[in-house]
């Protein structure tokens, strides 16, 4: 991936997919071009989800336990013995 596809902002990158998605759904696309639009989609697709996986990574619940305030990775299982204890 390119440096100046990393920069692109999330939200830039879902406009843009949308953008491809519409061409494509148009039908009068010559083949090539369709090919040369799959790609960039797929592109930008990747993109997408791997800056998805990035915020995933960086939300934390925080749940109270028996009076005790922990935090825990995002989408993991709410265990007593899982996660921080908040001090």
């Amino acid at each position: 991936m390119t440096e100046k596809e990393n920069e692109l902002k999330f939200e830039d990158a879902m406009v843009q997919l949308e953008d491809i998605v519409g061409e494509l759904e148009h039908g009068d696309v010559p083949l090539e071009k369709a090919i040369e639009l799959f790609q960039q989609g797929m592109k930008l697709s990747q993109l997408c989800s791997q800056k998805l996986e990035q915020v995933e990574r960086k939300i934390e619940m925080i749940v109270e336990e028996n009076g005790e305030l922990r935090k825990k990775p995002f989408g993991s299982p709410l265990d007593p013995d899982g996660g921080d204890a908040l001090e």
